[in-house]
């Protein structure tokens, strides 16, 4: 039985959070190693930006300055995601792997039939959406939920949980956000035009999005669910999950990618690369 190493739930800051991924994928690219499942949450408020996504056209800044939300790009593309009421996933691991069919659709099947079936363990049956939709003629374009990609999960057809991946030297990076609870209102704020018809928006939003404490007792905190989705890993693709924590390696990496990429505006608000040199341990 094939072990994967398991980093298991904890919480850090919207800039620690990227940085830590990155530095797993970046590792992975530069020495064989298993793959890695980890579940985080967000200490503070934070919008995560797609790899792409034009910051002053899509997030609403006045709006975040004023609530303290905090802003980070991603590695990934895809579009924004409000943190605050989510469980937030990541898994590396390299392209050749029999557990995954090739190509990015392939993989996002699989890792969205793991977390179905952590799902189905609370008793919510989610499916795998068979086509996108468009979100261009929907109400917040710059918002990950408001349409499915394919095979991204939904719930009697409105969205649970978006992904986004990244492929470079042969190693993928794919994380999500399951939502645990839902505020159309404050997504719209953050991610909407001032000038918008904000009820008619929050109105759009609730026929699009769901969350898990829709379906079931609110009682479940972060942990536990983490401990179910984690047993859908390990049962759908028959893999041992072995708790872990960072190498030494990968510990070095985050602190630079902390300190020179994700606390840098150029790279959050621009998107813009920052040179740098990493310092081999």
């Amino acid at each position: 039985m094939k072990e994967w190493r398991y980093l298991s739930f904890n919480q850090c800051d919207a800039f620690e959070n990227m940085a830590i991924d990155e530095a797993i994928f970046r590792e992975n690219q530069r020495r064989k190693m298993s793959p890695t499942l980890r579940f985080y949450g967000w200490m503070n408020p934070s919008i995560s930006l797609g790899y792409f996504q034009n910051v002053k056209n899509e997030v609403n800044l006045e709006f975040c300055r004023d609530k303290n939300i905090h802003i980070v790009r991603r590695l990934t593309g895809g579009k924004a995601v409000l943190h605050e009421k989510d469980i937030t996933y990541s898994v590396v691991a390299r392209e050749k792997n029999p557990l995954f069919p090739p190509g990015l659709l392939g993989t996002y099947r699989v890792i969205s039939g793991c977390i179905a079936l952590g799902l189905a363990k609370l008793g919510i049956n989610a499916d795998l959406a068979q086509e996108s939709r468009s979100a261009e003629s929907l109400c917040l374009q710059a918002f990950c939920f408001s349409a499915p990609s394919q095979y991204e999960l939904l719930v009697n057809g409105r969205k649970i949980c978006g992904s986004a991946q990244m492929r470079s030297k042969g190693v993928f990076l794919q994380h999500g956000s399951l939502l645990m609870d839902f505020d159309p209102q404050r997504i719209y704020s953050a991610m909407g035009k001032s000038t918008g018809d904000i009820t008619r928006g929050t109105s759009n939003l609730e026929k699009q999005v769901t969350s898990i404490y829709e379906h079931i007792d609110p009682k479940i905190n972060y942990t536990e669910l983490c401990q179910l989705l984690a047993s859908g890993f390990e049962e759908y693709l028959g893999i041992r999950l072995v708790r872990g924590k960072l190498t030494r390696e990968e510990r070095i990496l985050k602190e630079q990618l902390l300190r020179y990429k994700y606390m840098s505006s150029n790279w959050n608000m621009e998107g813009k690369a920052v040179e740098w040199r990493s310092k081999e341990p």
